[in-house]
């Protein structure tokens, strides 16, 4: 018996519809799709929620001085004339930051494996680079995600049938984050 579900495609392509599928659930926390296809995208999101709530916790706080460019009322970068050239002029900042520790850091690292990175684009800005931010998709399931289950053994996600997809007949589900 065969351990996954090949979904009709080569396994490049089977491997980045998961991952893609996977994303979109951890990032919009639900999608529609198929039932074959949810029940895989259920295994691999699952198994990454259970490793975030797992690891939760395990990092320590470190405080940390960093340089960081003093800037204007416009937001841009203050330079300063020093022998006949322009310098950036930098400020010195004491930062509290979140250190993982190994087993976290490893976590960390197998879920990048899996999850794409997402670009936020404001609405008035589509179509356009300017102002676009890079979401942090790992940080938002230790964060946000991970808490929410911490007194749950497992059953992250669910999945609703929605019905026959119109063209092809196939049984279209929602699958969502509990």
């Amino acid at each position: 018996m065969a351990k996954y579900r090949k979904l009709g495609r080569t396994s490049s392509q089977r491997k980045a519809l998961l991952r893609n599928q996977v994303t979109n659930l951890l990032y919009h926390g639900k999608i529609v799709t198929t039932e074959a296809r949810a029940k895989e995208v259920r295994k691999i999101a699952e198994g990454l929620i259970a490793l975030a709530v797992k690891e939760k916790d395990n990092f320590e706080t470190v405080k940390v001085k960093a340089k960081v460019a003093r800037k204007d009322a416009d937001g841009k970068r203050v330079k300063e004339v020093v022998d006949g050239k322009k310098v950036t002029v930098y400020d010195e900042v004491e930062k509290e930051i979140k250190k993982d520790l190994p087993s976290r850091l490893h976590a960390r690292r197998q879920m990048l494996k899996v999850l794409y990175p997402v670009t936020e684009v404001p609405t008035q800005n589509a179509g356009k680079k300017r102002n676009t931010k890079e979401v942090d998709l790992v940080a938002k399931l230790f964060d946000e995600i991970a808490p929410k289950y911490v007194d749950r053994k497992g059953g992250y996600t669910r999945i609703i049938k929605i019905g026959e997809r119109k063209g092809d007949a196939a049984m279209e589900v929602v699958l969502e984050l509990v």
